[in-house]
């Protein structure tokens, strides 16, 4: 029977989620005092372009945590490590180099958490992959951010030391570096909104569910399978409840075939509770698989094809921005809920 998802390496990477987002928390609450303590106005010009894109960024991290699907608190050890930080940044114990050291050091704990849960996504599964992929531009921009932090630290050390300017050329360096990893990372790094489009969101959803269908069909092992039915199960569920409560009614006086995908959204999920109580181990299930599959490629067809046209031509960008930002808030409602009720 394949109804639960419990799976100990996807609900690790879960954790480090929910750590990574208190720890983004952090950073940008740190850098609002950062900028206050600063008189220098280039290193404030610089902590003050840092914190837009690390507010941003957090909202990136809430869309990978919510495309993710699977709910974690944040370990213990990282609310301890939060409450001794931000004592010394609020504190008047350090001088402002040691507490832009502190950030640098978060900084870099943010960047080595961010790279691991993609290292360790290509070693669970493609579905994870796909579902944290918006999370290569918060790690980029994260190593750029360590870049702007030595240098910083420098000039201040240097004062601090000599009551003296560092030499010039020191920002020069600096912005090679950053500009180095911005060619990397390409326009995922020079990005100005800080919330995907409903249109993105819901692609990204697309591809990961394709994703899981492809690895629940090439499994053997029915412990696998049973750990990628449980994922597409809560996806599908939330994402389909999801679109039921958002997107079909904003684009109902716009497409005469909303009833139409209503059904169709319906016939997806009554079609998973019918494959829940299966063996993953039978061939039946996997007949009932290939059905499922079509019946949501289908589904995801008509909606890419004529609902992704007709926001774009009756939404402006701002309500394309809104509309996802709703429908991410029903999903992470609906996965708590989805949660609770299995704990």
């Amino acid at each position: 029977m394949v109804s639960t998802l419990d799976d100990t390496k996807r609900l690790a990477i879960a954790t480090k989620l929910a750590d990574m987002k208190a720890l983004q928390n952090l950073l940008i609450n740190n850098e609002e005092k950062l900028i206050q303590d600063c008189t220098d106005d280039d290193i404030r010009k610089r902590l003050q372009d840092m914190l837009e894109s690390d507010r941003k960024n957090l909202g990136v991290i809430d869309t990978a945590i919510v495309q993710y699907g699977v709910q974690s608190e944040l370990k213990e050890t990282t609310q301890k490590l939060i409450e001794e930080v931000q004592k010394l940044i609020e504190g008047s114990e350090l001088t402002l180099f040691e507490k832009v050291f502190e950030q640098e050091l978060l900084k870099h704990k943010q960047t080595m958490t961010g790279l691991l849960i993609h290292k360790a996504a290509q070693v669970v599964g493609a579905d994870i992959e796909a579902a944290i992929a918006p999370l290569n531009a918060v790690n980029f921009e994260n190593r750029a951010h360590q870049e702007q932090l030595k240098g910083v630290l420098e000039i201040l050390g240097v004062r601090e030391l000599t009551g003296q300017d560092a030499k010039q050329g020191l920002w020069a360096r600096v912005e090679d570096a950053v500009a180095a990893l911005t060619g990397v990372a390409g326009s995922v790094v020079t990005r100005t909104d800080d919330e995907m489009s409903i249109r993105d969101l819901l692609r990204m959803d697309h591809t990961k569910a394709d994703t899981l269908f492809a690895e629940i069909l090439g499994a053997d092992d029915p412990q696998k399978i049973q750990e990628y039915f449980g994922q597409l199960y809560k996806d599908i569920k939330v994402h389909g409840t999801a679109e039921e409560q958002v997107l079909y009614p904003a684009i109902r006086p716009y497409y005469e075939h909303t009833q139409e995908i209503y059904e169709q959204t319906d016939e997806v999920m009554e079609m998973l509770d019918e494959i829940k109580p299966l063996d993953p181990a039978s061939s039946e299930f996997k007949a009932k698989i290939e059905q499922l599959r079509t019946a949501t490629r289908n589904h995801i067809n008509q909606e890419e094809k004529d609902v992704f046209a007709l926001i774009k031509e009756n939404f402006s960008h701002e309500q394309q921005k809104q509309m996802a930002t709703e429908f991410k808030t029903a999903k992470s409602q609906l996965q708590d809920q989805m949660a609770a009720a299995n704990a």
